[in-house]
């Protein structure tokens, strides 16, 4: 009875709620997440949050819904823990826009680096792609049936049709023969179709497919090489304008020969781009960036001046502060302009990220510290971490090391002590040099395997090999125990 009651009570609430069932709730994001990122429950249960918060929006009435500003993130936690992959991942779920930059390759206007409007940029690029994707998927049907007629015309090309019949100004002893050859060209076609249809059978089937034929092909974009270098970032968004202005340009088209599966290939694209509405894609994208686009600035700590320690706040990049300020507008909200047009950042979602060993968070400046109201410190991997990083993720390493070497027909195991060894071994190592994260697994990993690895297939008659905390050991035991750890050291 209880049971009973509370499935109708979770029915009632499924109903109340205008948008349940048509997006992940915040528990649902979690669990997902931690499929790939191990820990971190308080990054996650933010992104999780800020993901959902996007959808409510939505529904909300149109007075309030241009008020309604995204809760922008900012993780502080050291290298290898999981922001950004907690950043790529969210994204992913959610189908957005994403992009990630690095906040140090950005300097103030008028020194040289590139321009921080560079990133909605690359956004909108991004959505372009994105979106022009998925409407590539829904056209691909069509586009192969105009594939196949123009495979068929290549291979078969079809009659042309008589144009001498009932013309008025043709006399009647003409008209007579008309009529003969009518008939005869009758004949052609209906050879001609049934040819066709058959043929088109054979392209079907498959059976055609190394047949070489020989086509026009159109040439390399005119513009595809064009680069244009320059000291401010009003130079990069100059040579996408003149890329795009040189792309518009007709191409030459040249004959070539190639395989049907090739010619079936190329042709595809063709059709595709045809059908697609290119506008269409163009204001779908953008507008997905305006609601939906997702930027992810990593290293947010080396635009931070810090005001402590032997620099004083005043360190040798002297556009620092600069950048911050730069950045501001930018994430407040403001129109960016694009190549496809203007851009609002007022509802993108900032996730920021840094180590902050050197700067604190409080040391950016005050405007942009409000622009982030939510903060995440993100813990360092123990060594239980790291044995559920080995293991438990579906992209876990070990999983790819087998998968790896399960290509040249060897079945390679790890005992349960190995897998503890090795986790022991990098939460040691972490503690003893610089903390690296998870990453520190991969060159464990890589200096264990490396013999193995070397010798396969060559040297390597056993099919299968098991990999115990004996030869963990001896493996790393001479490296772990050295001070200096230098094939540790990335």
């Amino acid at each position: 009875m209880t049971i009973h009651s509370d499935n109708e009570a979770a029915t009632q609430k499924e109903q109340k709620s205008a948008i349940a069932g048509q997006n992940l709730t915040p528990n649902q994001i979690v669990e997902l997440l931690d499929k790939y990122i191990i820990g971190q429950k308080d990054a996650k249960k933010s992104v999780a949050i800020a993901l959902r918060n996007r959808l409510r929006r939505q529904h909300v009435g149109d007075e309030l819904r241009d008020e309604i500003m995204p809760n922008n993130i900012i993780m502080i936690g050291p290298t290898g823990v999981g922001k950004t992959e907690i950043a790529r991942r969210l994204a992913k779920l959610a189908k957005a826009p994403f992009v990630k930059v690095e906040a140090s390759k950005f300097t103030e206007v008028g020194y040289v680096g590139r321009d921080v409007e560079s990133m909605i940029r690359d956004l909108v690029d991004q959505s372009v792609a994105m979106v022009r994707s998925e409407k590539s998927e829904e056209v691909k049907e069509k586009a192969a049936v105009l594939v196949e007629d123009r495979l068929l015309d290549i291979l078969l090309p079809p009659l042309p049709a008589n144009r001498g019949v009932g013309e008025d100004d043709i006399e009647q002893d003409a008209n007579s023969a008309a009529m003969v050859l009518g008939a005869d060209n009758d004949q052609s076609q209906d050879i001609n179709r049934k040819s066709r249809e058959k043929m088109l059978e054979r392209l079907r089937s498959g059976r055609m497919e190394d047949r070489q034929i020989e086509m026009d092909i159109a040439g390399e974009n005119p513009g595809g090489m064009m680069q244009i270098f320059g000291p401010l970032g009003q130079m990069e968004e100059i040579g996408n304008i003149m890329q795009d202005l040189m792309s518009g340009l007709p191409r030459k088209r040249k004959k070539r020969r190639v395989t049907i599966a090739e010619a079936r290939r190329i042709l595809e694209q063709e059709e595709v781009q045809k059908l697609i509405d290119m506008d269409a894609v163009v204001k779908e994208a953008i507008s997905k960036v305006e609601q939906s686009g997702i930027v992810f600035i990593d290293e947010i700590d080396k635009i931070a001046a810090p005001s402590t320690g032997a620099g004083g706040g005043k360190g040798p990049d002297v556009s620092r502060e600069g950048v911050q300020r730069d950045l501001l507008p930018i994430v407040e909200g403001s129109n960016v302009a694009t190549k496809y047009g203007s851009v609002k950042t007022d509802h993108v979602l900032f996730i920021a990220s840094g180590a902050f060993h050197v700067a604190k968070p409080s040391d950016l400046i005050p405007e942009l510290q409000g622009r982030f109201p939510i903060r995440v410190e993100l813990k360092s991997l123990t060594e239980e971490d790291f044995y559920k990083i080995l293991t438990q993720p579906k992209n876990a390493l070990i999983k790819q090391y087998k998968a790896l070497i399960s290509t040249e027909g060897v079945d390679l195991q790890f005992t349960e002590g190995a897998i503890l060894e090795i986790a022991k071994t990098a939460a040691k190592v972490n503690e003893s040099v610089e903390n690296i994260g998870a990453r520190r697994l991969h060159t464990i990993m890589t200096n264990l395997l490396e013999e193995l690895m070397f010798n396969i297939p060559e040297s390597m008659s056993d099919e299968n090999v098991i990999i115990d905390e004996a030869k963990v050991r001896e493996k790393l035991s001479a490296i772990a125990s050295d001070r200096d750890l230098s094939q540790y050291i990335l």
